[in-house]
């Protein structure tokens, strides 16, 4: 087993889904206003092919270091793309 003397920059996380995607929208107020169930979406960061989670975070503070917003359309293409609908 690997004991770490220092406390790591970053944790590059991946997870893989299998099409199992869930993910829930909620307003400013907290009240959920769309849900998605399926592929990882496309505005997901790295190449994900439909079936990862990657994620790079950085461990002081919490903050994914890959992640760029989405905008309104990615969100509405994805929305469109669900299982749910």
């Amino acid at each position: 087993m690997t004991k770490l003397k220092t406390l790591p920059a970053t944790i590059k996380f991946s997870a893989k889904c299998s099409d199992c995607f869930g993910a829930e929208f909620y307003d400013a107020e907290d009240n959920e206003v769309a849900g998605y169930n399926g592929y990882v979406p496309k505005f997901f960061p790295e190449e994900h092919y439909g079936d990862y989670v990657q994620l790079d975070i950085d461990l002081k503070t919490g903050q994914i270091l890959n992640w760029k917003s989405p905008s309104l359309k990615e969100i509405n293409d994805t929305l469109k793309g669900s299982a749910d609908n």
